[in-house]
């Protein structure tokens, strides 16, 4: 393919040299005259292992070129990627200057064309910036429409700064966001790697670089805090994270890293205050997980505030909710430091006329420190605590689902409250009914 490719920084340096090794004919557009010319040279912009041999030898055979002319650069060209810079902005934002100086220069170079071109965004970029920012720009600019001929996608990078020509060849997955066009064209462009492709919405797409990096700075501050701990407590963190990374099916997995409601029970609330009084007692100060449990705490209150709002909504006169399920975890009867019993509480505090069915809860079955708990914090769980869904969905205006068992699901679909609000996200059914609301989708 012929490849307009913006931006000779780190990012767009590695990624045109390395597909310009992989066929591709690679124009490279800087505004940086020294960057074009260092290129043009034969040598790379940036300093990253393994990647100067690959530029030279690619200039060399005429397949890399440097230009700061976008015009000149887009004649003749299949697709132009994007990959300029996305700094903070002084309020802590994402300046899109340079993007969107990019996109308009491709427009006016497309203008009059009626060949086809897709347009694709590799830099960092706010979910809905290339639907609300990108698509609109190049639309004014080209005197095109966006669908017919001319495509969008965005598809982020995963290269780490000096590991970044392994990354690129060997990277964890490849993401495409965009139309079935423009997604195939990014799959031609990037067809030489041996990695799995997911095709996404746009905006889930520009969101998975965020999500990758956030993850990557609270890994790093995780291990830091433990490691201020245990430094005092005598302990190795280095032994300890060994260890810890050796549990592939929880810690280091997929486990815990699904969308839903708050976590409970008797061992995660329970660990992490000792972990933080030990901190306490040495001085220590552990602001990531002092922050998980202001976050979990915010999870319930948030959810206790939208269904008031839906009852309020309404006009306040249904103020019946259907809680169903309890327990901290589906199909256990656990109810210690359940999030679903801090929601009935705060929802009983409120007013509303709060209606409880677990398929495994049952009173007469509780006891020692489950049946003290719920005693402490839900006294009335006698008076609103229903053996059948279907009696605590009776004239009920919301219906808060965290348990998806078979009845429960039923029930639900039988007669569908006004507002289902979905804790689980497990279940098509629910999310098909026109009051669907998930807990954060």
């Amino acid at each position: 393919m012929n490849v307009t490719l913006f931006g000779l920084g780190y990012v767009g340096s590695v990624t045109a040299a390395c597909l310009a090794h992989r066929g591709h004919h690679v124009v490279g557009v800087d505004t940086d005259q020294a960057k074009v010319d260092t290129l043009n040279l034969g040598m790379a912009t940036v300093v990253e292992p393994d990647l100067d041999p690959i530029v030279q030898t690619m200039v060399r055979a005429g397949t890399l070129i440097a230009t700061t002319r976008a015009d000149a650069a887009l004649v003749d060209s299949d697709i132009s990627l994007v990959c300029v810079g996305t700094p903070s902005a002084a309020n802590g934002g994402t300046d899109l200057t340079h993007l969107r100086r990019v996109v308009e220069d491709i427009g006016r170079a497309l203008a009059g064309e009626t060949r086809p071109h897709t347009v694709v965004v590799r830099s960092t970029v706010p979910p809905g910036t290339v639907e609300d920012v990108v698509r609109p720009l190049l639309e004014r600019t080209s005197g095109r429409t966006v669908g017919d001929d001319l495509h969008i996608a965005m598809c982020p990078e995963f290269l780490r700064e000096g590991s970044g020509v392994t990354d690129f060849f060997h990277p964890p997955m490849l993401v495409i966001g965009g139309s079935d066009v423009s997604a195939a064209r990014v799959r031609e462009l990037f067809g030489f790697l041996d990695c799995t492709v997911r095709v996404v919405d746009i905006r889930a797409a520009e969101s998975v670089k965020y999500a990758s990096n956030a993850f990557h700075a609270l890994k790093v501050a995780f291990t830091n805090e433990l490691s201020r701990l245990y430094r005092v407590l005598d302990v190795d963190a280095r032994e300890v994270m060994e260890v810890f990374v050796q549990d592939r099916q929880l810690n280091v997995s997929t486990a815990y890293l699904r969308p839903g409601f708050a976590f409970g029970g008797s061992c995660l609330p329970k660990d992490v205050r000792s972990l933080l009084y030990l901190a306490r007692m040495n001085s220590i100060t552990l602001p990531v997980l002092e922050g998980t449990l202001t976050s979990n705490d915010m999870q319930v209150r948030d959810v206790a505030d939208r269904v008031v709002a839906a009852v309020d909504e309404a006009g306040g006169h249904n103020r019946g909710v259907a809680l169903l399920g309890l327990s901290f975890k589906n199909l256990t009867d656990d109810l210690r430091e359940s999030p679903n019993v801090a929601l009935a509480e705060l929802l009983i505090g409120k007013g509303l006329d709060v209606r409880i069915h677990d398929p495994v809860v049952t009173l007469s079955r509780l006891s020692g420190a489950n049946l003290r708990y719920v005693d402490a914090k839900l006294p009335h769980l006698r008076r609103v605590l229903h053996d059948r869904a279907a009696d605590a969905l009776d004239g009920a205006h919301v219906a808060v689902v965290s348990c998806t068992s078979s009845e429960v699901v039923d029930a639900v679909l039988d007669v569908p409250p006004p507002v289902v609000v979905d804790l689980a996200g497990t279940c098509p059914e629910l999310e098909a009914l026109p009051g669907y609301e998930g807990v954060g989708w």
